[in-house]
């Protein structure tokens, strides 16, 4: 213990002789070096052009994610729709075969109809009906006939059903044109 109160004794003389009344705070202050003119408005212009720029950055950012949010549903969703139509299409067979089986067949109809009640619940366009017009962005023209009945550039005959989600063709219909 005598050793620790020996060492506090010296600190404090060293303490004691480091701070003398001198060299305590002057009296008088010194003035004050003249300090090189700064451009306030130019900084501040600066600065408000920067956080101007991070604001807009900021927004089309927030933008643009969004966008790609939406464009990312609504590409699954039409992925989706792609893989059930196949199930589709069998219905639609199922449907024009003759059958004997009254209760068969209402069934393959109630089916199909709550298929395409689930569709449209999606937002899925069914297209491609006898007597529209040919639209080559919707359909596909694999056939061709010459018929006097039906006027230039009208759909003969359906061989698949054509599909969309808002502008977005799922399936083109597959069509016969006429003349």
């Amino acid at each position: 213990m005598a050793k620790k109160e020996k060492q506090n004794e010296e600190v404090k003389e060293e303490v004691a002789e480091e701070v003398t009344p001198a060299e305590e705070t002057p009296e008088t202050p010194e003035a004050p070096a003249e300090a090189p003119a700064v451009d306030w408005e130019a900084k501040y212009n600066a600065e408000h052009d920067a956080h101007l720029r991070l604001a807009a950055e900021y927004d089309n950012f927030r933008k643009r994610t969004i966008k790609e949010k939406e464009a990312s549903y609504g590409g699954g969703k039409a992925d989706a729709v792609a893989k059930i139509l196949p199930v589709y299409d069998n219905l639609s067979r199922a449907l024009n075969q003759e059958t004997q089986d009254a209760a068969y067949k209402k069934g393959v109809e109630l089916t199909m109809q709550e298929l395409v009640k689930i569709l449209t619940s999606l937002g899925v366009e069914i297209f491609g009906k006898p007597g529209d017009v040919f639209d080559p962005n919707l359909h596909n023209a694999v056939m061709h006939c010459e018929d006097e009945n039906l006027g230039e550039n009208v759909i003969a005959q359906v061989f698949q059903q054509g599909f969309r989600i808002g502008e977005k063709v799922v399936r083109f219909a597959m069509v016969q044109v006429a003349n």
